[in-house]
């Protein structure tokens, strides 16, 4: 099989595709012959030196894939074999045969392609738990994404036209006009203009309910200050974290500094929520997820789940891959194809 390994902590080329032997299940596990492998934040943090839960370099990332199921282990329904599917994949699904347990295996819609079903896993189920689980978004409410072009600002958007709240979103000016005809109400360039006195006057006033921020730093700082009477702050990456030779340490330390510090008496007193996620943290408490994908693949089969792909690039231009999405240029989910 064929494998995309972080050769080492680096840029984007420091991305190597290697020959590995063909795995093969064990006991409760699926192998599955990937089409197609999603590219995610964490991936390119972790190449960076900046993702705590990756594995050490040189290393497999991969937390998504869309395929056939070649072979079952023991224990696992022998229907399974043959079958189109979407998996989750605790890293390693950048190679061409991945091995997942039985649980961490769905069948693919129909209606979707390969692309389309690989941009659901992490997305999705981060959109999920950040807005309907813990940010508890309402009709008639207003939510704020930042990254609104990314595959999560699309999923969240799919949510909030579902429920009937209105979508602003932060974004390059380039990329407004595509997520106006998606949906997105207001759109503010965060790199010309100041998108927080834009929010406020865009939400008269008032402030917004519901605010995704995967940024961190002095982001979340006037992304609390945006917030309404009841508003709650969803952080979930820190994409605004920079490199630096000098070490982990020191990358980390001008984000530290920058970020808020909340205290529960000054959160009572404003009457406003601020909560985490991190879906890689979710493993232990899968149970609670099961019930969050099938609702996604209902509303797949509603039609109001529309996931969105960018560009597919093939395993030897994962560095290519990688760089795109780095530089801000994509709209939507960015894969890769063995």
């Amino acid at each position: 099989m064929k494998q995309v390994w972080i050769s080492r902590v680096g840029p984007p080329e420091v991305l190597k595709v290697k020959e590995a032997p063909d795995p093969k299940p064990q006991a409760g596990e699926a192998l599955i012959d990937v089409k197609v492998s999603g590219i995610n934040f964490a991936d390119i943090l972790a190449r960076q030196g900046l993702y705590p839960d990756a594995p050490k370099t040189p290393c497999v990332v991969g937390y998504e894939v869309a395929g056939m199921v070649a072979a079952v282990g023991t224990g696992v329904d022998a229907a399974w074999a043959g079958k189109p599917v979407v998996a989750m994949t605790r890293f390693g699904g950048y190679s061409s045969k991945v091995l997942v347990p039985v649980g961490q295996l769905f069948p693919k819609p129909e209606g979707l392609s390969f692309e389309q079903a690989a941009a659901l896993p992490v997305s999705y189920l981060t959109a999920y738990q950040l807005i309907v689980v813990m940010g508890g978004l309402r009709k008639g409410e207003v939510m704020l994404v930042h990254n609104a072009g990314s595959a999560l600002g699309l999923a969240a958007l799919d949510f909030a036209r579902h429920t009937g709240a209105a979508a602003f979103g932060t974004a390059s000016f380039a990329k407004h006009d595509f997520l106006r005809q998606r949906g997105y109400e207001k759109l503010f360039d965060y790199r010309t203009g100041d998108w927080e006195a834009e929010v406020k006057k865009a939400a008269q006033g008032r402030g917004v309910d519901l605010i995704l921020d995967p940024i961190g730093g002095k982001n979340w700082k006037k992304s609390y200050r945006a917030l309404g009477p009841a508003g709650r702050l969803g952080a979930f990456g820190i994409s605004g974290v920079k490199p630096s030779a000098a070490g982990t340490l020191i990358s980390f330390l001008p984000m530290i500094f920058q970020m808020p510090w909340f205290n529960f008496l000054g959160l009572m007193n404003a009457n406003k929520g601020v909560f985490g996620v991190n879906l890689g943290h979710m493993w232990a408490a899968s149970h609670k997820a099961d019930p969050w994908v099938r609702d996604i693949l209902q509303g797949v089969d509603e039609g109001w789940i529309k996931p969105h792909v960018d560009k597919v690039f093939p395993f030897e231009e994962a560095a290519e891959a990688h760089r795109y999405i780095e530089n801000r240029k994509s709209l939507g989910k960015v894969l890769l194809r063995p």
